[in-house]
């Protein structure tokens, strides 16, 4: 009797470590996938960021980060459930690197996304009218720098407009140059500025649904669209590149992969390492 009742005590200590074992290596410990595909579009002062939506059944968001530097520590900005986020107090001038995780209903959070991305947010305006030089020159030109309408010989005039006997020009002055990079949809499309191509003449015809960069004479760049012309003013928006020698104009979308890195990671208060690739 003494040696049933034994084997039957065994017999459950055998079954229950069996249903432990079970339950334990039924545990989700598997982070979702890196998020891919991440891009950022810029703005004023305000950075949109986007990627693939991931496709495990048991994601729950995704986290986003951002540093001041490529091997720098990477803070949380905060989390959402969609793919894309936006980043309200990105601060125009400042290069900024953006990585997302995504994360499960067990937390198990993912490694940072492999693409490099980094933008540098810089002013915008729209709308913006000036005038033809000849007729009203105090209000022809226009200064990057300070947003304002200036004189088109003002030694703040990056450009001006000039109703040439019908045919429209915006003009630049002799250490500043303009490049008319064609039809665009909006002020967005162009990335970057041209290595070459300049105006030889420091002047383009102004058409309207163009895009055109300008390389200004303390070593900016600057892009206008032009939304309406007529004889006497020109209506244009605008994008103007805080960094002195940044051709950074918007930033460059997902293509590049980070290599592999071990870099800090602030989730909350914890400072954890991460390694990505």
């Amino acid at each position: 009797m003494k040696k049933l009742l034994v084997l039957f005590a065994i017999g459950l200590i055998f079954i229950s470590s069996g249903c432990e074992d079970e339950y334990t290596s039924g545990f989700d410990r598997t982070p979702p996938a890196e998020p891919s595909g991440v891009y950022v579009i810029n703005g004023d002062g305000v950075v949109d960021i986007g990627w693939k939506a991931n496709r495990e059944r048991d994601l729950q968001g995704y986290n986003v980060y951002y540093s001041y530097s490529y091997n720098g520590r990477y803070e949380l900005i905060g989390s959402t459930s969609n793919n894309y986020f936006i980043d309200y107090d990105a601060v125009n001038g400042e290069k900024i690197y953006y990585a997302v995780t995504a994360y499960d209903y067990d937390n198990n959070e993912s490694e940072l996304s492999r693409d490099v991305v980094y933008t540098i947010p810089r002013p915008e305006g729209f709308n913006q009218s000036i005038f033809d030089y000849r007729r009203f020159p105090s209000n022809s030109g226009y200064d990057f720098s300070n947003y304002a309408v200036v004189s088109y010989n003002s030694n703040d005039a990056d450009f001006f407009f000039e109703n040439y006997e019908g045919t429209f020009y915006l003009d630049v002055w002799d250490d500043s140059d303009i490049q008319d990079m064609g039809p665009t949809t909006d002020i967005y499309d162009i990335e970057a500025a041209p290595l070459s191509g300049w105006s030889p003449t420091k002047d383009e015809i102004a058409k309207i649904g163009h895009t055109y960069v300008i390389w200004t004479w303390d070593n900016h760049f600057a892009k206008i669209r032009i939304r309406n012309i007529t004889r006497d003013r020109v209506v244009f928006d605008w994008a103007y590149q805080l960094v002195e020698g940044s051709s950074i104009l918007k930033p460059k979308k997902a293509g590049e992969n980070r290599g592999k890195l071990t870099r800090p990671v602030l989730r909350g208060a914890e400072l954890t390492t991460q390694s990505s690739y």
